[in-house]
């Protein structure tokens, strides 16, 4: 009887260690899920080369205002339209480079692009861009059908095509999205990275995130957010 009685405080015991540590683990998750709902700082850095050194401005300022931007473009979209810098006119843009016959990393970074248009697909001040690095094999035709099969939404999310020089010096002069520092590159060099970038409506870079990585996907997410609060 006494053994029978202690098994049962034991059972008692048990179950209120295990409620206690449940609770602390939803609690943790709670933290954690507050922490990315809030930004790093005040402002996001900015950037302006391929070192990627963050610079702290303030949106508005004149030193702001001089600072790197992205250039004028002109390319052609799934749809057959032209886009340029116009087309994102006041609007917060994430842009990366891939080709749609990539049978490595480009499925797992087009998946996590799609993830973060649901996130923000109700949502007319975020836009998508996807640079072609084969704009000679990836046609009108060849990335519609991409876009069909992957969730793009038309005119959310922008793939592009183009002239290949343009679209190289885009990705190497003024993205810096390859990591290769100080190494010279020519247009035969083929130029693929796993990189997602983060403008501003000002064209800005104001970060540069790892598009297989999924704390970097939750973090470019955490930072469109605080971006939509700049004024």
């Amino acid at each position: 009887m006494k053994l029978l009685l202690e098994r049962k405080k034991n059972k008692v015991l048990f179950l209120i260690l295990f409620v206690i540590i449940i609770s602390c683990k939803k609690q943790n998750k709670k933290l954690v899920n507050k922490v990315l709902e809030t930004s790093r700082v005040e402002y996001l850095p900015y950037y302006k080369d391929e070192s990627f050194t963050p610079n702290w401005l303030t949106p508005g300022s004149k030193e702001e205002q001089v600072f790197h931007k992205i250039p004028d473009f002109k390319l052609i979209n799934q749809l057959g339209d032209t886009i340029s810098q116009k087309t994102f006119e006041d609007k917060i843009y994430i842009t990366d480079f891939f080709f749609a016959s990539c049978p490595g990393i480009c499925p797992k970074m087009t998946r996590n692009m799609f993830n973060i248009q649901e996130e923000f697909k109700n949502d007319p001040k975020v836009l998508f861009l996807s640079h072609s690095v084969t704009p000679s094999i990836d046609s009108v035709p060849i990335l519609n059908n991409y876009a069909k099969n992957h969730g793009v939404i038309d005119n959310k999310w922008h793939l592009a095509t183009g002239d290949k020089k343009e679209i190289y010096t885009l990705g190497r002069d003024y993205y810096f999205v390859e990591n290769d520092l100080g190494e010279e590159k020519s247009i035969d060099d083929f130029l693929h990275t796993e990189n997602f970038l983060l403008i501003d409506s000002r064209k800005h870079i104001r970060g540069i995130y790892n598009g297989l990585n999924r704390a970097s996907m939750a973090q470019l997410i955490v930072d469109i957010k605080a971006l939509k609060k700049e004024k």
